[in-house]
């Protein structure tokens, strides 16, 4: 019995849809995410070891999709929706509210959060919709697609959970540009909403319009709405170029930044490795997002196009989102770091969209024979 044939054998079986430098590329941002974790959860050190225990559930889930082909990944779209869009109408009717929003479903023995489904069923859903009409597209399609759209956004939106609706309305408004949206529509959509923004404005809730108020001038609040701004910030600017090193942070230590193993963990990041340790998580973050779009480009069908195009700048609109409300730039609506932020839900989302990658560049060839 050949068992060095074996084992070799099933190691080339293992590793078949893997693709590499993705990989290499998720798994240094994620031990950076896990050391930040570390520091940030210093005195209680089992939500460092709660988020290894995510991480490894969340690669076994990326392996697993990843030996999906597309065309099977396909047969998933319609139903993943359907299910997305009842459990977001049980939530509306039967959900759980905490804290004022109304986000979680309670099946007994856990709770789970919908939405999170939608931030993969939505491109699923949208890419498949452009695949099936690719040779007769027509702007009715579009407005079709809006309406896909637009359903499960206004549903997350209403628990409140605007940082959520964002991702998902992101991930179907690009699947949407991507199947060749003409730039007149955009354009028109553009000057609309800014005419429109004193009606949204009133569509808010309170405490949104105070997030916003807040951003243009958080001293206004300092102990209240202002406060995570003004705290993380400080931190920021505090790491300066090299940072105060690896567990120094006072800001972080002393309790000021506010979340900071979640939403905010960014300022403690930058107040410990500064300007330079934050240029090389832009780079990592760039090597993704590129890596993300040179497996969209070399897709063999639209619906794997659309969806790698859609998944890989959702990672871009996480890291955008993250990055600008934590600066200071951006209202804080409560989104995660990608690969970097506590969390377990959100982990094995962004890993379903890793393996989906590896699932569209490694069946490729396959698709074209």
């Amino acid at each position: 019995m050949d068992i060095a044939g074996t084992l070799k054998r099933w190691w080339l079986n293992l590793i078949a849809h893997i693709d590499f430098p993705l990989l290499l590329i998720t798994l240094t941002i994620m031990a950076v995410g896990l050391a930040t974790v570390n520091s940030a959860t210093i005195d209680s050190t089992h939500r460092m070891l709660s988020q290894a225990g995510n991480m490894g559930f969340a690669l076994v889930v990326m392996w697993f999709v990843s030996r999906l082909p597309p065309q099977k990944l396909m047969n998933f779209a319609i139903p993943l929706y359907i299910v997305g869009v009842v459990l977001l109408i049980a939530v509306f009717l039967f959900g759980i509210k905490i804290n004022g929003a109304r986000r979680w479903l309670s099946i007994g023995f856990t709770r789970i959060q919908p939405s999170e489904i939608m931030k993969i069923a939505m491109p699923l859903m949208l890419a498949w919709y452009f695949q099936k009409y690719e040779a007769t597209l027509r702007l009715k399609h579009y407005l079709i697609a809006a309406l896909i759209l637009v359903v499960p956004f206004g549903l997350i939106a209403k628990q409140p959970d605007l940082g959520t609706a964002l991702l998902v309305g992101g991930a179907g408004f690009f699947v949407i540009f991507l199947a060749g949206l003409p730039w007149k529509i955009i354009i028109g959509l553009i000057a609309a909403g800014a005419a429109a923004a004193p009606m949204l404005w009133h569509a808010l809730h309170d405490y949104q319009q105070k997030r916003i108020l807040t951003l243009i001038d958080p001293t206004t609040d300092p102990l209240g709405s202002g406060y995570h701004i003004i705290q993380s910030t400080i931190a920021i600017g505090s790491g300066g170029v090299f940072g105060k090193g690896y567990l120094n942070g006072t800001q972080t230590h002393l309790e000021f930044i506010p979340e900071k193993h979640t939403d905010f963990i960014f300022a403690v990041y930058s107040e410990e490795w500064g300007l330079l340790g934050n240029a090389v998580l832009l780079f990592l973050y760039t090597l993704l997002i590129g890596r993300g779009m040179m497996i969209a480009s070399g897709a063999s069908t639209l619906f794997s196009r659309l969806l790698a195009g859609a998944i890989t700048l959702g990672f871009f609109t996480y890291a955008f989102i993250n990055m600008g409300m934590v600066s200071g730039i951006l209202p804080v609506v409560g989104v995660p770091l990608p690969f970097m932020s506590f969390g377990g839900t959100a982990l094995v989302t962004l890993f379903l969209g890793i393996g989906i990658l590896m699932s569209i560049h490694t069946h490729r060839m396959l698709v074209k024979k």
